[in-house]
């Protein structure tokens, strides 16, 4: 008789997520995986109803055997604090972190923990597949599917399985998680790399996957999705600080267009109508290269493309360029060295 798969737990930071909780969850208790499981929520100080819905997925799966939710608080509001709140308050040797508004395919826990076995990676993770609900969000969605908008990101774009830097979310071994300490509660953004940093210099494997697919909900509007952007930029900033070997070309693709055409609007308004050239370019290129990212799509989600486009760019751009020298100080401060496993005797 086979042995029965390892048990899971399933940590889940979340902070105003009332609209895609529950349905998030329901995808992580109706897994095709036939080993016990768990979902610890962590909940953050929100101002909405996630609190309450979460108060109900607890109640209803309070009999449930094989798939609980309990919640644990994370009064920060920060995720890598609310990962490691959940990491503590988890029982069972894989991890799998999803997050609020993350929707799991039906076999992406068990393709995790075959995949966990097969390479002896210490955290696998695959693409996140972004999916919109309304003209907005599946404009941000083709503009976070297409390399105009993030470059040649795997788990952005899909791509080979094999060794990887980081991945998107991840499944663990228990095992790595808690000999590295867990997250680095510094790091606001840019938490996963710095984790999956460490496991890599202690001689861990981060392996990547197109078998692991994860349906992630766009921010709903520009504004929000304006700030995770320039958020995403800040932090990658303080990464290249922290790790000068870590930046390459396409990190810089955004800073650099953000300069030249502040510049070209400049030159454009000040001297010669040619400046506006650059802007005008950036503006055809982007606008090109919605085309056939937005195959398929209605036209209202379609011409929101380039808005989605450029909101992404410019952000992205803004925060890498204005993040102060004084945050990567600070997260310097806090590094952590990587924990190698006992040799055995």
């Amino acid at each position: 008789m086979p042995a029965a798969p390892p048990a899971v737990s399933v940590i889940m930071p979340v902070l105003n997520e009332e609209r895609h909780l529950r349905d998030a969850v329901r995808h992580i208790l109706q897994q095709d995986y036939a080993g016990e499981m768990e979902v610890v929520i962590a909940l953050g100080p929100s101002t909405d109803r996630t609190d309450e819905i979460a108060a109900e997925l607890v109640r209803e799966t309070a009999s449930n055997p094989w798939g609980r939710v309990h919640t644990v608080p994370n009064p920060t509001g920060r995720t890598p604090a609310a990962l490691n709140a959940a990491i503590k308050a988890s029982r069972h040797p894989i991890v799998v972190r999803v997050d609020g508004h993350g929707m799991l395919s039906p076999d992406y826990i068990a393709t995790a923990v075959r995949l966990l076995e097969e390479t002896g990676a210490q955290n696998v993770g695959g693409i996140m597949h972004a999916e919109g609900e309304n003209d907005w969000e599946h404009a941000v969605a083709a503009a976070m599917t297409s390399k105009i908008g993030v470059g040649n990101a795997a788990f952005h774009t899909g791509g080979e399985a094999g060794p990887a830097e980081t991945v998107y979310l991840g499944v663990f071994r228990r095992e790595a998680l808690e000999r590295q300490g867990g997250y680095n509660e510094e790091f606001i953004r840019a938490q996963d790399w710095e984790l999956n940093f460490r496991i890599r210099e202690a001689g861990g494997l981060i392996w990547f996957s197109p078998e692991l697919r994860v349906q992630y909900r766009p921010r709903p509007s520009v504004r929000a999705l304006a700030k995770q952007y320039k958020d995403y930029g800040r932090w990658r900033h303080v990464v290249a600080r922290y790790h000068s070997g870590s930046i390459n070309l396409r990190y810089l693709a955004p800073p650099t267009a953000v300069c030249a055409i502040a510049a070209g609007l400049v030159v454009g308004a000040t001297l010669t109508p040619l400046g506006f050239v650059i802007p005008a370019g950036y503006l055809a290129a982007i606008t090109a290269g919605s085309v056939p990212a937005g195959k398929g799509l209605p036209w209202k989600a379609r011409v929101r493309i380039p808005v989605a486009l450029a909101t992404m760019h410019m952000s992205w751009g803004f925060g890498f360029l204005t993040s102060p020298r004084s945050l990567a100080r600070k997260v310097i401060e806090s590094r952590r060295p990587a924990v190698t496993a006992p040799t055995q005797a």
